[in-house]
């Protein structure tokens, strides 16, 4: 059984975490809020329309996709395991779909890191 001096500390320890949880469950739905107001806007495209880009142009499977702001200029910024098992990151233009960089992939067409004029 725990001492009243030991579940206090368990409490305190829980209730910490939690505080420092926050601001960041905080951030992130202010961020998808900025995503979301970006998109009505019409400032963005919809994920499904560039993923569907990305499909046709670099098979495989999306491993991670991050919406970020680049000064004026939103970004996608995409990671995906390529159905010859490379990785390969993308970032593109979220208004067009533009590919704007693109790093790795097997050596060839599309290995190696390319960035685009942005």
């Amino acid at each position: 059984m725990q001492s009243p001096r030991t579940f206090l500390r368990s409490i305190a320890a829980v209730v910490l975490i939690v505080a420092a949880a926050l601001p960041v469950q905080a951030g992130d739905a202010r961020d998808h809020d900025r995503a979301r107001r970006a998109l009505e806007a019409g400032q963005i495209l919809p994920l499904r329309a560039i993923l569907e880009r990305v499909e046709r142009d670099t098979p495989g499977q999306v491993i991670e996709v991050e919406l970020e702001r680049d000064g004026a200029r939103w970004i996608y910024e995409i990671k995906l395991l390529a159905s010859d098992g490379a990785i390969v990151e993308l970032e593109l233009d979220a208004r067009d779909g533009t590919v704007l960089r693109r790093k790795g992939g097997r050596k060839g067409e599309h290995g190696g890191e390319r960035r685009t004029q942005r």
